[in-house]
């Protein structure tokens, strides 16, 4: 799994009259067309990333700047291969990998008792 911390208000591509594409959407689109098994964006409520200040979300208006977490799920080279091929989009982001492990679970066939 590989974590990817960054802020809402990251943007890529050119800006157009309406605005550039949020960064952490274009990464989720680049793992899927990369086949990525998973990638998902999470927000945050409260925190600080890359030893920026502390942050919150208010009641009514949320921060721009408060972190977003872009997980990955997928093999270990296969992620390795999507850092090094979109480094330079990844550049000052705080990434973190962690080994898991990949479970199926399928229904188990009834046994005949004899």
């Amino acid at each position: 799994m590989l974590r990817i911390y960054l802020k809402p208000s990251d943007k890529v591509g050119p800006r157009r009259f309406w605005g550039a594409k949020p960064f952490y959407r274009e990464l989720i689109r680049t793992a899927k067309a990369d086949g990525i098994i998973n990638a998902v964006a999470q927000n945050m409520h409260y925190g600080f990333s890359n030893r920026g200040p502390i942050r919150e979300n208010g009641s009514e208006i949320a921060d721009p700047h408060l972190t977003i977490c872009v997980e990955l799920v997928g093999e270990r080279d296969q992620l390795n291969i999507f850092c090094r091929r979109h480094g330079d989009l990844l550049g000052n982001k705080v990434i973190v990998y962690k080994q898991l492990e990949h479970w199926t679970i399928t229904r188990e066939t009834e046994r005949t008792r004899a």
